[in-house]
């Protein structure tokens, strides 16, 4: 049977590897270690958790939620382009989120105002998915 380390299965379940983790220490994914002491997950639960996980976020589809790193699905109100940086701003129901990256990023995403997205604010930073 396949298994997955944190990262990947936090990669899978488009979580950052901090969230696998917490989850793991936390009793919802179950691991193993392997000869080297790295955390391993089964891929038979993986599957399962994912199915589960996909469960308990479709029941919250339509509402904002609040993960561990504080997802903001919203819309890009704005886009200021300079010649290596660039300003992106979501609008996410009451929250204007704002965040700085590289110009570089914004074409990667293909963002344009009135696109949806989604913000994750994590500490002091904004990132910005493509919904």
């Amino acid at each position: 049977m396949q298994s997955y380390t944190i990262g990947q299965a936090a990669r899978l379940l488009g979580v950052s590897p901090d969230t696998a983790r917490r989850w793991a220490d936390a009793g919802r994914l179950t691991t193993h270690r392997d000869e080297n002491g790295r955390r391993l997950i089964d891929g038979r639960d993986l599957a399962a958790f994912s199915v589960e996980l996909a469960r308990s976020t479709a029941a919250e589809e339509g509402t904002s939620y609040t993960s561990a790193r504080n997802a903001f699905p919203g819309i890009v109100t704005a886009i200021k382009l300079g010649d290596v940086a660039a300003q992106v701003e979501i609008q996410a129901g009451p929250h204007r989120l704002v965040s700085l990256l590289t110009r570089e990023a914004v074409e990667d995403l293909g963002l344009e105002v009135g696109m949806e997205a989604t913000a994750r604010v994590k500490s002091t930073n904004v990132h910005i998915d493509r919904a």
